[in-house]
């Protein structure tokens, strides 16, 4: 008997483990796609969901998105860095000197005044300003920019949140100084990195649905 069990069909015990390896593998890709779903801008726990074939196309989709959209923020951040270092040179296009940006920051009790004095074409400065402070949870009251001889003149009054008074102060002055500076801090990396942990975790994820998917040898 036992020599027809080893030769012929498996015996009751490997068809269990067999059972047993099949159901965590299907529950193991359910918890894949319901973490790969997650990520998607489209998610709803409430709504139904898709068929899993146009879940993963939509996922696909979606990395490739970011990928594009990384790529395009690369290329963007290099041609603005290309700009700083080129107006670090000293002169512009038609030989004007150009100056380097400053930033002077006062600190009123909870108002916060940023005056920062750039060159025409660097406007992006400001803008990286306002997102900074927007992301540090900084109200804006009020913000004029106007135009002195070569350079703009930007002035900002922001109100400072009372949990922020004691250090959070001087941590938004730090960002914004090291960012006018030229550092390369997460001000400007931030955004990017985030982006491509997003894409690659959604892939790994994917991957790992695929893998899962594969019969066992």
């Amino acid at each position: 008997m036992d020599h027809n069990q080893q030769g012929g069909q498996p015996s009751s015990s490997t068809k269990v483990e067999r059972k047993i390896v099949e159901k965590n593998r299907r529950n193991q890709m359910k918890i894949l796609f319901s973490n790969l779903n997650s990520i998607l801008p489209s998610y709803n726990p409430k709504e139904l969901a898709l068929p899993l074939p146009d879940q993963v196309d939509e996922a696909i989709n979606y990395i490739k998105s970011l990928e594009t959209n990384l790529k395009g923020a690369k290329e963007k951040k290099e041609s603005l860095m290309g700009n700083k270092k080129r107006s670090r040179g000293g002169y512009g296009a038609k030989g004007s000197i150009i100056k380097l940006p400053k930033i002077e920051i006062h600190e009123m009790g909870s108002t916060l005044q940023v005056i920062v004095t750039c060159g025409v074409d660097e406007h992006f400065i400001f803008c990286e300003i306002m997102r900074i402070l927007h992301e540090e949870n900084v109200e804006v009251i009020s913000s004029n920019s106007s135009l002195t001889g070569d350079s703009l003149l930007h002035t900002v009054h922001a109100q400072i949140p009372q949990t922020l008074l004691q250090f959070g102060a001087m941590k938004i002055s730090q960002r914004l100084k090291a960012f006018v500076n030229g550092s390369m801090s997460d001000v400007e990396t931030g955004p990017l990195l985030w982006d491509l942990e997003i894409g690659s975790e959604s892939w790994e994820l994917l991957d790992s649905i695929v893998t899962m998917s594969l019969p066992n040898p």
